[in-house]
């Protein structure tokens, strides 16, 4: 359909942050994925919405838990997206994580993370939009964002005056 391939390329032109969302799945094991559509909803009370298929490996996860961990990315970050994006059963081998808060996957060395509590799951034709609530979060060492852009990942260039 032709207006579906202008929809995609147009979005492949819209540069977005790189964020990783995890979670424990109900058997307790991790899952979790690579994100460009974390976006801050409220600051007060905090709380963040990001977008996902229903029919992705992590929705399982993400419908049946209450807590979801969300890691910004910086372009030091980039293997651990490429990493969290690749196939369910790869994501979690390497030692790229550790159990972090209420035992959930944690990424280490992220410039910042947020603990969310699900308040919302929106079905929406094949996708979902999930609302969290921050409960807690920590920072890492600053870095360069990480954006994903034409397919690709980049780091922003010099900053337009």
């Amino acid at each position: 359909m032709q207006d579906q391939e202008a929809f995609r390329h147009a979005f492949r032109r819209l540069a977005a942050g790189v964020s990783v969302v995890t979670a424990l799945d109900p058997d307790g094991e991790p899952a979790g994925f690579t994100a460009t559509s974390l976006a801050s909803l409220a600051a007060d009370p905090p709380m963040a919405t990001f977008n996902m298929a229903r029919a992705a490996s992590s929705w399982r996860a993400v419908e049946q838990t209450e807590h979801v961990l969300v890691h910004i990315l910086g372009a030091r970050n980039r293997a651990a997206a490429h990493t969290m994006s690749l196939d369910a059963q790869l994501r979690f081998r390497g030692d790229h994580w550790e159990p972090g808060p209420l035992g959930l996957p944690q990424l280490k060395d992220v410039p910042a993370w947020m603990l969310g509590r699900i308040i919302g799951r929106y079905p929406v034709e094949d996708s979902a939009l999930v609302v969290v609530r921050i409960e807690d979060g920590g920072f890492g060492e600053p870095d360069e964002p990480l954006l994903y852009h034409q397919r690709q990942y980049w780091r922003p260039g010099p900053a337009i005056d």
